[in-house]
């Protein structure tokens, strides 16, 4: 099996060379854009391309307002701060995730508590969230979901969307309206992917994006708060070190974050996000192929969940078991196809190994059995 799939990665891809996970790709006007940011002089966090591509980002995502960070994970922790997560507190989250997911929500202070995810979206489940806040949580008086067992606070829930596949976004609102509970979308992988037509990142108070140079899309590094009018304001002050407007006093009137994405990195995002919905259309091309590659074989292709379009940012497949998911890493790997597992699960790792959680069946079920893919765009055109 893993010859084939290799022997199927190089001719879709035409080359025999090393093939990269998921590499980036500059076909349009990023070298011009750059180079214009460079002849202004403004290649820090001030000038015009920060700001269009704050207004190109919204307009794309649909989301009221949009505010660019030096990275996704910062703009994880201004979101979190913005619907109050405060030092003490607790945040739902899922195990499988990216390592950022849970230290966004440490650098506030607060606790991660590992809830599982639905095998068909790879995403937190809102069912088993019902479950363990059923078990172990009550509304005290005025609203608030608290702990039986210590009066903890639990104050938002982070949701990720594995791979670009949009959550039960449904599920999980309602639960946490029921709950009193702030969301918050951890959309970093999930650009230019839709749940039922909306884009995610918009459901929860607030979403964040990443443009990492493996994303979908890059700025080299850098991130994005999607919130509305009121959030978004708060949010940049934030990220801009709460400095005050003033012709030249420096007045920062309460505790900011040197969080703002340079003009610089917004320039290659600008260039980027004009060519987004081609890179989706190559993405998901790859995945139809790897679909019907997979499709009379004992491997599972990971698909978009029903009434989504997912951005597909990296293929997964589901291996048999652990057995065969490492003898496909190994074998890929040695013969130059990058592969990768999933990552280890969060409650795993040893900065969270005594966080509280519920039962992982499908995170642990999942963990030994994914393996990413070659996902680059590529143009058969």
């Amino acid at each position: 099996m893993s010859d084939q799939l290799i022997r199927f990665v190089r001719d879709y891809l035409g080359t025999n060379e090393f093939i990269p996970l998921h590499a980036p790709v500059f076909p349009g006007r990023e070298k011009e854009y750059v180079a214009d940011t460079i002849e202004s002089t403004f290649v820090s966090s001030v000038g015009t391309y920060v700001d269009r591509f704050e207004q190109d980002m919204a307009g794309y995502t649909g989301s009221p307002k949009a505010v660019a960070t030096v990275n996704g994970t910062a703009a994880l922790h201004i979101a979190l701060k913005l619907v109050g997560v405060e030092a003490g507190d607790l945040v739902i989250t899922q195990p499988l995730t990216f390592v950022a997911t849970c230290n966004a929500i440490a650098y506030c202070n607060a606790e991660p508590v590992f809830i599982d995810v639905d095998r068909d979206t790879l995403g937190l489940s809102a069912t088993a969230m019902e479950a363990w806040l059923s078990e172990h949580t009550k509304l005290d008086a005025e609203g608030v979901c608290r702990t039986r067992a210590d009066n903890k606070v639990v104050r938002a829930c982070v949701p990720m969307h594995t791979f670009g596949h949009p959550a039960d976004l449904d599920g999980l609102m309602s639960v946490t309206r029921r709950w009193n509970i702030a969301l918050v979308e951890d959309a970093a992988e999930s650009l230019g992917s839709f749940y039922k037509g909306k884009h995610t990142g918009t459901f929860g108070a607030l979403g964040t994006l990443s443009f990492n140079g493996n994303k979908i899309m890059t700025t080299g590094g850098g991130g994005m708060i999607l919130a509305g009018e009121a959030l978004a304001t708060r949010a940049k002050h934030l990220t801009t070190t709460a400095k005050k407007p003033h012709p030249f006093e420096y007045i920062h009137d309460e505790l900011g974050y040197n969080y703002r994405l340079p003009n610089l990195n917004a320039a290659l995002g600008c260039a980027q996000l004009e060519q987004l919905e081609t890179f989706i259309e190559a993405k998901r091309a790859l995945a139809a192929a790897y679909e019907r590659f997979f499709s009379d074989t004992d491997l599972e292709f990971v698909k978009e969940p029903a009434d989504c379009r997912s951005n597909y940012w990296l293929n997964a497949v589901i291996c048999e078991d652990k057995a065969h998911r490492n003898e496909l890493l190994e074998t890929t790997n040695q013969q130059g196809v990058m592969t990768r597992p999933i990552w280890a699960l969060m409650n795993h790792l040893a900065m969270y190994q005594s966080c509280r959680r519920g039962d992982l069946s499908n995170s642990e079920w999942l963990e030994a059995r994914v393996v990413n893919l070659p996902s680059s765009v590529v143009s058969k055109g």
